[in-house]
């Protein structure tokens, strides 16, 4: 089952849930993060 749970706050781009795994992340504002940004973000963060 893919059911969509919302958009990235960044890029906007659809993130769904599939058969219970979320493709993306949860941030604590409960905003919701595309991997591909929340790894630009994280990588960021580390420099």
């Amino acid at each position: 089952m893919r059911e969509l749970v919302g958009s990235c706050k960044c890029c906007g781009k659809a993130i769904y849930c599939d058969h219970g795994f979320l493709n993306g992340m949860v941030m604590e504002d409960r905003t919701l993060l595309c991997f591909d940004c929340f790894n630009q973000e994280d990588d960021a963060e580390s420099s």
